[in-house]
C-alpha cells in the first residue's frame, strides 16, 4: 500500500504524468526503492477505478496529466494520520528457515547461522559505508535518503542481533531436544487450531521503542 498512497500524496501537491511521478518518488525515497514505469501505470489505473484520480490535460509533448479528486486527498490525509500497521505472526525468511534447520535432525545449525551472520554483517557494513550521490548534502532529498537508509541499518543490525540470540538459545538445549522426526500422526483437513503462546503474540500489542539513527508513460 505504500506505493500507492505515496503516489497519491505526490499528486496532492499538483497534477503529474507518469515520469514525473516515477522521478517525485525517487526524490522522496533517496531513489532507494526503484519503480518501474509500468509498475506506476498499472497502480494510476487503479486509483482511478477506486475514484481517487482522474486524468486530466495532455501538453503538447502527449503527457497525460493525473490529478487526484477529493476522496484522494481525504485519503493522503487519512494515511499521514494514521500508523503503520504491522501483520500479526511472521513470515519472516530468515526466522522461519532457523526454526525448520533447528529442529531438522542432521542438520549443522550452527553452519546455517553462521553463513547467515556473515552474509547479514556484510550487507551491515556494506550499508553503514554508504554515501548520498546527489547533489546538496544538506538539502530535503539527502535527508529523505539518509531516512530509508537509517531504518535499512536498523532492521540489519536487529538482523544480527536476532541472529546472535537465536545461536545463544540453542546452545543452551541438548542436541536431542531439538530434533523432531517425521510426525506419524495424520493430521486433519483444514487449517490448524491456533495455539495459546500464537494467540497470545496476535492478542497482544508491542510496547514502543525509540532508538537514535547510527554514525512515468508519456
Amino acid at each position: 500500500m505504500s506505493v500507492r498512497q505515496s503516489l497519491l500524496a505526490i499528486l496532492d501537491q499538483g497534477p503529474c504524468y507518469g515520469y514525473q511521478l516515477r522521478a517525485e518518488f525517487d526524490r522522496r525515497t533517496g531513489s532507494t526503492w526503484p519503480l518501474n514505469v509500468g509498475q506506476i501505470y498499472n497502480t494510476l489505473d487503479r486509483l482511478e477505478r477506486d475514484g481517487l484520480v482522474t486524468k486530466g490535460e495532455v501538453d503538447e509533448q502527449g503527457h497525460v496529466y493525473w490529478q487526484i479528486t477529493d476522496a484522494g486527498s481525504a485519503e493522503v490525509a487519512a494515511w499521514l494520520a494514521s500508523p503503520v500497521e504491522r501483520p500479526a505472526g511472521t513470515r519472516d525468511e530468515l526466522a522461519i528457515k532457523l526454526a525448520v534447520a533447528a529442529t531438522l535432525p542432521g542438520v549443522d545449525v550452527a553452519a546455517v547461522i553462521q553463513t547467515q551472520r556473515t552474509a547479514s554483517l556484510a550487507q551491515l557494513q556494506q550499508l553503514n559505508r554508504a554515501k548520498y550521490a546527489g547533489g546538496d548534502p544538506d538539502g530535503p532529498e539527502e535527508l529523505a535518503w539518509s531516512l530509508v537508509i537509517d531504518s535499512m541499518i536498523f532492521a540489519a543490525e536487529a538482523e544480527v542481533r536476532f541472529i546472535d540470540h537465536t545461536e545463544q538459545r540453542l546452545a543452551r538445549h541438548p542436541q536431542h531436544a531439538m530434533a523432531l522426526s517425521l510426525s506419524h500422526e495424520k493430521p486433519k483437513r483444514g487449517r490448524p487450531a491456533k495455539t495459546d503462546a500464537t494467540a497470545t503474540v496476535v492478542g497482544e500489542t508491542a510496547p514502543a521503542t525509540t532508538a537514535t539513527a547510527p554514525g512515468a508513460r508519456a
